[in-house]
């Protein structure tokens, strides 16, 4: 099928009048010559590739640590509603077992591919190798130190699905940890008190990620640089960031823009079970209390824990706070695939990838969701 008429986020992560094919679930075309005439007739309007969030915790009151299928399964088609086509779910720090149930969870969702879902492409495992003093809302009752042959039994077990795992670089065995956990997925540093100097030694180990910039690190400091410029001055080290309008300031939100570049950004919602619940409601996080308070949540302390919000919204609200267009939307479909390693299937508008994309309005204020190549109804 063609499309014509369209404004479309191309492959060279660039918009451009035009058209493009859809054939057996995948881009064919994209911006031919010619065009059949019995194309459909897209009147002007906006093409981007579908989302991918690769740092969500959950929603709809449910949450990926649950372990639980029909959770997940609801989980996944929320986003699929709201335009987010791919998802690597995020754990929280919690004991082995639980993340292995967690994780086997997840493969089994990937060998039945349930229909009318965002498709699961990894998983990002967000503790429990973390800082005590920056854990933010990860519980402290199960903080570890880096621990190579705990991960590769989990990474072993869900069949590699784990695609980012997150440590804090000053840790005993940290940079030994990175050293090997990179040869199988990407390492993140998260949770951190680390100086400049730990954190570049395990930039220069392996790492090549950070999870939710400025959020659970040291902030910049002209004699204590800390982690921010170490992974800044090394160009292949991404950096996600929550554009929520409560975890980040829109002037550090266009900061780290500036710092990483357009290419090196990836907006996440960091998202938990409340999001799409009511202003008020207490819910579990990690075996901690948590509250949904002024559209976020909160532990007991005051703490933010977590969004409330989803991807798409992130991806306005990033508009909103004068990141251009362009860099807005590929922070949340090209840059993401990369960093869980699935730029060749997801993430642009380019042919033999995945049809995942959508239709919106010039203020993105509606969207039609499709994926691989079908109307989600």
């Amino acid at each position: 099928m063609f499309y014509k008429n369209a404004r479309i986020y191309g492959p060279d992560m660039r918009f451009h009048m035009g058209a493009f094919e859809v054939v057996d679930g995948r881009f064919g075309a994209v911006l031919p010559e010619e065009v059949p005439q019995d194309a459909v007739d897209l009147q002007g309007a906006t093409v981007i590739p579908g989302l991918i969030d690769v740092h969500s915790h959950g929603n709809s009151n449910a949450d990926f640590s649950d372990g639980d299928y029909e959770g997940l399964k609801t989980m996944a088609r929320h986003y699929a509603q709201e335009g987010i086509t791919s998802f690597a779910p995020a754990s929280m720090t919690l004991p082995y077992d639980v993340l292995a149930a967690a994780f086997a969870n997840a493969r089994r969702f990937v060998e039945e591919a349930p229909e009318g879902c965002s498709v699961l492409r990894g998983i990002q495992m967000e503790g429990p190798y973390f800082c005590y003093k920056k854990r933010g809302a990860q519980n402290p009752d199960y903080l570890k130190d880096p621990d190579f042959e705990g991960f590769k039994k989990l990474y072993d077990d869900c069949g590699g699905l784990i695609r980012i795992v997150d440590v804090a670089p000053e840790l005993p065995g940290a940079a030994a940890f990175v050293e090997q956990a990179s040869k199988l997925c990407t390492v993140s540093i998260a949770h951190t008190d680390s100086d400049y100097d730990h954190a570049k030694a395990a930039i220069d180990a392996g790492v090549t990620h950070l999870t939710h910039l400025y959020n659970a690190m040291p902030p910049i400091s002209h004699r204590a640089p800390g982690v921010i410029p170490a992974a800044v001055e090394n160009e292949k080290v991404m950096a996600e960031i929550i554009c929520d309008g409560y975890h980040i300031h829109p002037a550090s939100v266009r900061l780290g823009f500036k710092m990483f570049g357009a290419d090196r950004m990836i907006l996440v919602s960091d998202s938990g079970r409340c999001e799409g619940l009511p202003e008020g409601t207490m819910f579990d996080l990690g075996g901690q209390n948590a509250w949904l308070r002024e559209g976020v949540g909160r532990l007991a302390d005051g703490t933010i824990s977590c969004s409330a919000t989803n991807l798409y919204n992130c991806m306005r609200k990033a508009m909103s706070f004068g990141i251009p267009e362009e860099d807005a939307v590929r922070a949340a479909t090209y840059n993401p695939a990369k960093a869980i390693g699935a730029q060749d299937q997801v993430g642009s508008i380019a042919l033999g990838k995945v049809a995942d994309f959508l239709i919106c309005s010039s203020s993105y204020s509606d969207k039609r969701v499709f994926l691989a190549g079908k109307e989600l109804i």
